[in-house]
């Protein structure tokens, strides 16, 4: 897909704009987010992807809207597993409620900048060399694998693990024991202090590039159109922070969800190699987008519904468990 630089000039300021409007009338006064907030503004975000989608596949083709919707679907998807960690950095610092829109806001944006430098060296190593998709596809198949061994093992990681650049600058800048509202340093006998909002902030947006290493090889499986590229994380980022708020209360009940997307890392991560193996002269069938597509919606369908299945068991067998000890 030709991308000239005026339309990315263009897709760059209507984003901007989006997120503008998305802060004066949702972010800029703290508070408390509900259900109804949240619901709507992920459904306005949802609906602005699928715009989008409509007016690539209009101007370029089924083609690369496929890809486009094929990457958003699986970013999403990718997005919905960072939510566990959000939550454990919201707790480890104590984050009020009326705050933490504010926090995934910022953190977002500073996730969404660092996503976009990765993306620009990740299409600049692609273009240049196509073995790169051996690697790719490797390493989504073993993040598959480490993923299976993960959701297999009754041991769980109960606390936010802080990464070095939080802790250098933890170390660094002296910070102030509670918060200060929304500001990010205040002044305390004569000394300029960061805040704990700031420090929450890096967590977020760095703790979200972690992430990032394995969602970004995921859709250069499915397209290697930077634009699209950057354009599905871009719609998948901007409506995690309401997406946290809607559904932050029933992602304990999605127990399969980690089967589910190492089933879709695994499969992208085969369609890599197959695709590594066709750009180096070997007659190997390719994977298409609708199948693509096909497969990454069943696997989401399936999972979620066996997962609200098993909770709903594992509720009413507890349930059963009490009033059979109350019995007794």
């Amino acid at each position: 897909m030709d991308v000239s630089l005026a339309m990315w000039a263009t897709t760059i300021v209507a984003l901007c704009a989006l997120i503008a409007v998305d802060f004066f009338i949702g972010g800029r006064k703290p508070h408390e987010v509900s259900l109804r907030e949240a619901g709507t503004w992920t459904a306005v975000w949802v609906v602005l992807a699928a715009v989008f989608g409509g007016v690539l596949w209009w101007q370029a083709g089924s083609q690369p809207a496929g890809e486009f919707f094929a990457g958003y679907i699986t970013e999403k998807s990718l997005s919905v597993d960072n939510l566990f960690v959000f939550i454990l950095i919201m707790a480890r610092f104590a984050v009020p409620a009326v705050f933490q829109q504010r926090v995934l806001m910022v953190g977002v944006l500073v996730a969404l900048v660092l996503r976009a430098g990765f993306i620009a060296a990740g299409a600049a190593v692609l273009s240049t060399f196509s073995w790169v998709f051996f690697l790719f596809g490797a390493f989504l198949i073993w993040t598959a694998w480490k993923l299976i061994q993960d959701a297999r093992s009754d041991e769980q990681d109960e606390e936010f693990k802080e990464n070095r650049l939080l802790k250098a600058v933890q170390k660094r800048f002296p910070a102030t024991d509670g918060y200060h509202g929304t500001k990010l340093f205040v002044r305390e006998n004569g000394r300029r202090l960061m805040t704990p909002m700031l420090i929450v902030m890096l967590a977020i947006g760095t703790t979200d590039v972690l992430f990032a290493l394995d969602s970004i090889p995921a859709i250069f499986g499915l397209t290697q159109d930077p634009y699209i590229v950057f354009t599905a994380n871009a719609f998948a980022l901007m409506g995690l922070r309401q997406l946290y708020f809607l559904i932050g209360g029933l992602l304990a009940k999605l127990v399969h969800l980690s089967y589910g997307l190492s089933i879709i890392l695994g499969f992208i991560g085969v369609k890599l190699v197959l695709h590594a193996l066709h750009e180096s002269g070997v007659h190997v069938p390719q994977i298409g987008i609708p199948v693509s597509l096909g497969v990454i919606c069943t696997v989401l369908v399936v999972t979620t519904a066996t997962s609200l299945l098993a909770s709903r068991r594992k509720a009413e067998a507890e349930r059963a468990e009490q009033r059979h000890s109350i019995d007794a």
